[in-house]
């Protein structure tokens, strides 16, 4: 949780023609382990809708829409994306000390992913 706003900082968000890449994303969907009350008013304050479930023992009981949980729902595509890139040892390991060494078996694991799918 306390990664995911200098992460924010760091994504360029393309536009669908001219124009500056955004800074904000609209909504960011995550797990349970960034349910914050503060960290939803200061993401609510940049303009960030932040799509999570409430965890058990959240002191308030608020409702949830379950409108926004339906996009919590597709999540598991994500999820399983990085349960099949934890099947190349060499990834989960990271022996390489370059990080464009670590990149380019990146890319190769991710064309080996999308060729077993055909």
């Amino acid at each position: 949780m306390k990664l995911l706003e200098p992460t924010i900082e760091k994504i360029s968000v393309p536009r669908q023609g001219r124009g500056r890449p955004r800074k904000n994303p609209k909504r960011i969907v995550a797990d349970k382990g960034y349910d914050s009350d503060p960290l939803r008013k200061r993401l609510a304050e940049r303009g960030i809708e932040l799509i999570c479930p409430y965890r058990s023992n959240n002191k308030e009981k608020k409702y949830q829409d379950g409108r926004k949980l339906r996009r919590y729902k597709r999540r598991w595509t994500i999820e399983r994306t990085f349960a099949w890139l934890q099947n190349f040892r060499r990834l989960v390991v990271r022996w390489d000390r370059k990080l464009a060494v670590y990149q380019g078996f990146f890319h190769i694991a991710c064309i080996l992913i999308t060729l077993r799918q055909f």
